[in-house]
Parts: structure tokens; sequence; C-alpha cells
């Protein structure tokens, strides 16, 4: 807290403290083909986004972020790209988003769309263009190497790196007798960010969109654009694989702050926008900070380290690993306090299209689906852990009312997506083609497969949940008859009432939610999730603190001290001021100076501050 003093006491705020739209906003991320069909097709689409603006804004949303609407032959649902300037007739035209943007301004919201530039897709034009020889004008848009020979004469592919989907991150391609980069589907090439005309032609796609009144991007595996240009191979970390992760010759390479910063100067800074970046691959927070200090080159980033605390490092996904509550405190932690000392800026999430619902991830999934009031209480909690941490906040379609993972009856015949296929097929090959000897798959896709976020959004009781009056392109999760929207939003206890509650006090009290310290609390304790918020200059609520306390079990009378929580005030620790809570009764169980918690409960305090002398001005309020 020194330095925060020390700042105000200058009557200087830090960096990160000077006010902005993107700061403040809450952004909500639309998958679109699972939002809303208005058409019966079964694919969600523009004008069903248009049909919900009214329910978004009544939760409490500033931005909707579009994953990709683009053309696009869809080998990765969106995210391997045909046509960069025209939207894919599945989801509606250039007219529709044109009219998306109109009618989010009338109400006061913001349209983001996916920007995924360090690849096209196999079916661009550019891409048709650069394989028809090597001399061909666009044969550098892309990154084309010759192939090596053993000493037996056998082809092998120009170095060992894997795809993130598994395989070869290398294609032949016959016409030219060379192979192209994919960091990802053989349908997904890698752009060559090193030509310098590639680059312009991703400004010219990113200012048609601006000049539509877009805000801005979020950008798909941004610091995957720079590799190391020798490709060398990467060092063996799993024997047993044939093609080994190259990352730490592909992510942030040596140019990646030239292109960012060069993207910044021919775009972004001629446009009031918003610009978010997904980093994969990078878990040191200084390479972080360099691409969001100071804006000169991104906002935000997307840090992967929240949603891999679950994965046990240097293998896939899939594999089981055991986390303790620690390791996710130690995350929150290293983030929300390593941008608030460095004048960063964090992106706060834990859902999106490429992860599990959180409900099931961060909380015993077996306790969740004890019963209907657990699942409600598990989902207000984990809104809690999120809502009230520093940063620019999102939220995933469906998180709002407590949605899950797809169920564990569901067979592989239900999964669409090609990561959770490839796993399937590849540990299938290897166990001799015997399914029943592949109950461990099943149940990691039924924990981590990227399906598990892309069922349709469950707006109501009725068939298909209201999603569609065709058949749905992926089946509706089974318990869509309890768990939708239209049961939520008129109940005051529903998990949709309390993320419209915790949003509003995240915006009354954004000195101290959105732009205030962190502090976490209770570093040790094994079932307590404990942090504490601090204010700059809040003198009209006369508090400049909140205390965050939950109970991340299905235990009963989980005790927490309050002394932990650093209150302030002597008297706040035998009466505790309660200003929110999971149960919605407004009590709080506290017997000397111990705090009962029940089942998932989360409870927020309000603290108190110390006035450190301002010469006569507002408070610096800490505690």
């Amino acid at each position: 807290m020194a330095a925060l003093v020390a700042e105000t006491k200058r009557g200087q705020e830090p960096e990160r403290a000077k006010r902005t739209w993107w700061k403040d906003a809450v952004v909500y991320q639309i998958y679109p083909s699972s939002f809303n069909d208005s058409n019966g097709d079964g694919i969600g689409d523009i004008p069903g986004i248009i049909e919900k603006l009214d329910y978004l804004k009544a939760l409490g949303i500033d931005i909707l972020w579009l994953s990709p609407i683009y053309c696009s032959p869809m080998k990765d649902m969106g995210y391997d790209i045909s046509d960069y300037r025209r939207v894919d007739p599945r989801y509606g035209t250039l007219e529709d988003v044109e009219m998306l943007v109109h009618e989010a301004r009338k109400r006061s919201m913001k349209i983001v769309m996916d920007l995924v530039v360090n690849h096209s897709s196999d079916e661009h034009g550019w891409f048709k263009e650069s394989r028809k020889s090597k001399t061909n004008p666009k044969r550098d848009y892309y990154i084309w190497r010759q192939p090596k020979f053993d000493a037996e004469g056998k082809r092998w592919p120009p170095n060992n790196w894997a795809s993130v989907f598994g395989g070869s991150a290398w294609t032949y391609d016959e016409m030219t007798g060379e192979y192209y980069l994919h960091l990802f589907t053989p349908g997904q090439p890698d752009l060559n960010w090193e030509s310098p005309v590639l680059r312009k032609e991703v400004y010219s796609i990113m200012s048609f969109w601006l000049e539509k009144r877009i805000a801005g991007f979020r950008m798909d595996v941004i610091n995957l654009i720079s590799k190391t240009p020798d490709l060398p191979n990467a060092p063996v970390t799993n024997p047993k694989e044939e093609y080994q992760n190259g990352s730490m010759y592909f992510a942030n390479g040596p140019r990646l702050h030239q292109f960012l910063q060069e993207m910044r100067r021919e775009v972004l800074d001629k446009f009031d926008t918003i610009a978010i970046g997904e980093m994969p691959f990078v878990t040191d927070p200084q390479e972080v900070l360099r691409c969001v200090k100071g804006r000169k080159e991104l906002d935000m980033i997307f840090q992967f380290d929240i949603v891999e605390v679950d994965s046990a490092p240097g293998q896939s996904k899939f594999y089981p690993h055991r986390w303790k509550l620690a390791d996710l405190k130690a995350v929150v932690n290293k983030w929300q306090t390593f941008m608030i000392s460095n004048d960063g800026w964090n992106a706060v999430y834990d859902e999106n299209h490429d992860q599990p619902r959180s409900i099931f991830r961060y909380v015993d999934r077996n306790a969740v689906e004890k019963s209907f009031q657990a699942r409600e209480m598990a989902a207000k909690m984990m809104a809690t852990f999120l809502v009230l941490q520093s940063g620019t906040l999102f939220l995933y379609q469906g998180q709002e009312i407590g949605m899950g993972n797809i169920p564990r009856e569901w067979g592989i015949e239900e999964y669409q997506d090609v990561e959770s296929l490839n796993f399937w097929n590849k540990v299938l090959e290897e166990r001799g083609g015997d399914p029943s000897k592949m109950k461990d798959v099943m149940e990691a896709l039924q924990s981590k497969a990227r399906d598990n976020s892309r069922t349709p959004v469950q707006w109501d009781s009725g068939p298909q949940a209201g999603f569609t009056k065709g058949r749905p392109w992926m089946r509706v999760n089974d318990d869509y008859k309890e768990w939708n929207a239209a049961a939520q939003i008129g109940s005051p206890s529903s998990v949709y009432s309390y993320y419209t509650k915790l949003l509003s006090l995240r915006r009354d009290h954004k000195n101290i939610i959105v732009y205030g310290d962190f502090e976490m609390l209770s570093h040790d304790h094994e079932k307590v999730f404990a942090y504490k918020r601090y204010g700059y200059h809040d003198p009209d609520i006369g508090k400049a603190a909140v205390i965050v306390v939950m109970n991340f079990t299905d235990e009963a009378e989980v005790e927490w001290d309050l002394k932990e929580g650093k209150f302030g005030k002597e008297g706040l620790l035998q009466k505790p001021e309660v200003i929110i809570g999971t149960y919605g009764d407004g009590k709080v169980t506290v017997k000397d100076g111990i705090v009962r918690l029940r089942p998932f409960e989360a409870v927020v305090f309000w603290g108190d501050f110390v006035d450190v002398g301002m010469g006569g001005g507002p408070n610096c309020v800490v505690s």
C-alpha cells in the first residue's frame, strides 16, 4: 500500500487508475452458433443476438464480444477464416452486423469482434494463390519450407513441432513440393507476419471493421505472429511423442512487440478502440506487461494461468491433474498484484468458448451435482470470486445462469470439436480401437473439452430450450428445464439476479472494485478463498474497502477468523457489515470473532479506511 499512498499524497493517481470506458466495462462473449437462432435453421445468428440485446442490457453488459462471424469452412468453428470482409451466410449479412452495432449503440453498448490473424483458412484466396507456385506474389503470405530427408530418403517435415491439436505442425503440399506451417489444424495455415505486404492487408481489414463503428478487437493467439526465424527443432520434452512442443520458438517471438506497435500506430490509435490480446504459452508476467503497459501495444491480455491450474505442466490438458485451492489463490494473487503494482491492466475471466464451465471446474463437480441448491450456491460463489477482482470483466454466454458441462451420460457422438475428436481418435488408435478401454478419456472430455461451453444457451423450458425452432447444430444440455434464463429472470434468489446485483455493486463502487488495490487473505486456508479490495477516493460512501470471503466446499460451518480480514475498526470484528451474500438473507453467523460459512457461501463485507491526509482534498482510502 505504500506505493499507493505515495502517489496519492502527491495528488497523482497511478496510470492504471485513470478512467476509461473499456476499464469500467463488463464484456459478454457471444459464441454465435450457440447463442440464439432467429430463423429456425439450428444455428445461432446475428438477428438472434439483436433479439437478446434488452436481456443483455438488463444484466448489466457494456460490450459484446463476438466470436468469429466471417466466412469460414468451419474446420475450427470459424477460427479458420476464408474471407475477412464477408459475414458467413449462416450468421447473416453485413447489413445485419451494421444493424447490430446500431441497436447496441442505442442501448449504450459496444461491439467487439474476434480478429484471427495468426492464421487464415486454407480456403482463403490468399492461400489458394500462395500454393500455386513458389514465385506467386502471395507465396510469402504464408510460411513455406522445404522438406528434410533422412539417410533412407524418407521425407520429413522441416522441424519436429507439434500442432496444438495433435500431429505435426506441418503439411506437405504436392503442388510445389514444400511444407506449410499450421500451428493448429492443416486447414489453418499460419500467416507470415515477416511480410510487410501481408501486414498491410491485415491493417486494411481492421480499418474496414472499425469504420463500421465496432469498438475494437479480441485478438486470437496474437502472441504467435512472430516466430524464431530459423524455426529450429524443439527440445524433446515428451519422448513418447513423435512431435514436440515448440512454443519457445513460436510464442512471443523476436518481432512481436515491433508488430504490435506498428499495428497500434497504423490502425488502433486512429480510432477509440479496445484491443484485447490472447497470449497462450506465456507465464512470465514481465513479458505480458511489455504488451500492455502504457498502451503502446495492447490494452489487456488474456493470460492462461487461470485456466491451466488444473493441467499438469508439459502434459496434454486432458490428463488429470490434482490441484489445491492454494494453487488458485497463487494464480489470482500473482496477476492481480503484479498488474496493479506495475501499472498494467487485467482481463478478468474464468470461462470462454475454449474452456469448460467454471462451476464444474473450480468446484468439486460431485458436490455441485448433489442438488439444485448446491449448484445454485456454487454458481453464485464463483460469480463473487470473479466479479469483484480488479480489471476489465469478461463473462461468457450462459455463465450468468449457471450453465454446466456436458452431461456424463453423453457419448462421443455428441462431441463436435476438432480438439476433442482428435484426442479421442489418437488414444483410441493407441488402444487398439477398443471403445471399452476409453472410460478415462471420456471422463477427461467431460471435464475439459471445449464442447462443454458450446452447447446452446438455455433460454426457457420449451423445446430445444428456446434456442431454436429447428434442430440445433449441437445437442441442448439435458438440464435445460431446470436451468434456463426465463426461470431465473423473475426470481430474486436466482443466479441471474445475483449477477445483476454484483455487476451493479461493481459499477456503483468502481473506485474500489475496478480501480482499487488487491490483497490476498488467508493464504493457507484450505477451504476458504478470501481477498480484500481497497479503494481510491470514494468520500460519498464512507467506506473504502470490501472483504470477499468464500467457502469453496459443500461443508457446513467452515470457520474463518475475522481478524484475517484486517477490517480497520475493532467493532467490525464483532458485527461486520454485510454488503451482499450468496444466501441472500443478509445474515452471517459470527461467534467470538469467527465466521461460520455455509456450503458454497460467499459473503462480501464492508471494511474501513484510514485517512492518510490529502491536504484538504479527497481522502486516500486504504485499510
